[in-house]
């Protein structure tokens, strides 16, 4: 009976008629079967069809769900499309705070400070399992605006911010945010706290019409969002954003209802996916699936990409983190490579 359990909590969803259940094909984040969701999507979602939407981490329904957390943590609030001089004002200020801070008045060298920020980190302690590297990726382009995004050692990714007409200025665009959200993310009132804990469970049982006894009950939404936040008691705010990735994106892929035809309770899957690593081998299992959705419905997979790229653009421009929907185009983009290596493995030979 034991050896079942973590088949169940495979992120895949490959399951189709006739097919075998193996220990490691139950436990994949696959979704190919229609389910029953893991946890009570709102009324709008049960209408549609196909994947669910993107998951927002302050809605409790179709999700883990975090009240009082945002996708949006670039400026706590300050970030939103429609107020870009508020966010540059912002981002300036505290680029200019560490400067005077660390290097003494004068220009500073985002690029270079932000790199030191996470050097000094993991000098003092920080558990940074990958090392303290930031890395950059520029969106192929030959004419401006150029963009560029920077992945922070954790799995954080921020994204240019501003029009810019050289490679060097979209870096240094995305350094800035990316400098801000790190600076930003040490402050006391960023850690998960008891006090913290109780305020946003109050908050989600008063936005959801609850009561206290759903709140110590696990197997409800407000319980399993409660049993996420003192799961990562005395983490950062940014942490927790990393964390709750996986869960976004186990939700977007289907893997959640899939879990949920399984039967794995709310538990089993916090317990399980709270200690996993967004790695490769989930990445693959989710674009498999969409391999199966675009060759039962050609154009699934464009209709996606396009809906992804949009969402990433304006989250990038509103100053948000970016990892959720850059790993969506990163699973999406492997899809389209394993359709093309399927039809050319299909293809009669010209020899």
């Amino acid at each position: 009976m034991e050896s079942i359990r973590p088949q169940r909590l495979q992120p895949g969803i490959g399951f189709g008629a006739g097919s075998t259940v193996t220990l490691r094909s139950s436990l994949r984040p696959g979704v190919t079967m229609p389910t029953a969701p893991l946890l009570p999507p709102p009324a709008s979602l049960c209408a549609s069809s196909g994947p669910p939407p993107p998951l927002q981490l302050h809605s409790l329904h179709g999700t883990i769900g975090s009240a009082g957390l945002g996708t949006g943590m670039a400026g706590f609030g300050l970030c939103n499309p429609g107020n870009p001089a508020v966010l540059k004002e912002a981002v300036e200020a505290v680029v200019r705070s560490f400067a005077k801070h660390t290097q003494g008045y004068g220009r500073v060298n985002v690029v270079e400070a932000l790199q030191e920020f996470w050097q000094m980190k993991q000098s003092r302690g920080a558990d940074l399992r990958n090392g303290a590297l930031v890395v950059y990726e520029m969106v192929p382009s030959n004419n401006p605006p150029y963009v560029c995004y920077v992945s922070l050692p954790g799995g954080s990714c921020f994204g240019s911010f501003q029009f810019c007409p050289t490679k060097a200025e979209a870096r240094r665009s995305a350094a800035k945010i990316a400098l801000m959200n790190s600076v930003f993310n040490e402050h006391p009132s960023r850690r998960i706290t008891d006090d913290f804990i109780e305020k946003s469970v109050c908050e989600a049982l008063a936005s959801f019409n609850g009561n206290r006894e759903e709140a110590d009950n696990p197997s409800t939404g407000i319980g399993a969002f409660r049993f996420m936040l003192e799961s990562n008691k005395g983490k950062s705010m940014l942490e927790f954003q990393e964390l709750m990735t996986v869960f976004q994106l186990l939700h977007w892929n289907g893997s959640l209802k899939a879990m949920r035809e399984r039967q794995c309770s709310r538990q089993e899957v916090l317990a399980h996916y709270s200690h996993r690593a967004l790695d490769d081998d989930m990445r693959t299992q989710m674009a498999a699936d969409w391999v199966n959705r675009e060759q039962g419905l050609a154009g699934t997979i464009a209709q996606e990409v396009a809906a992804t790229d949009r969402e990433l653009e304006e989250a990038r421009l509103a100053g948000q983190e970016l990892r959720f929907h850059k790993e969506k185009k990163d699973i999406l983009m492997l899809a389209v490579g394993q359709l093309g290596a399927a039809n050319n493995a299909t293809l009669p030979s010209t020899c």
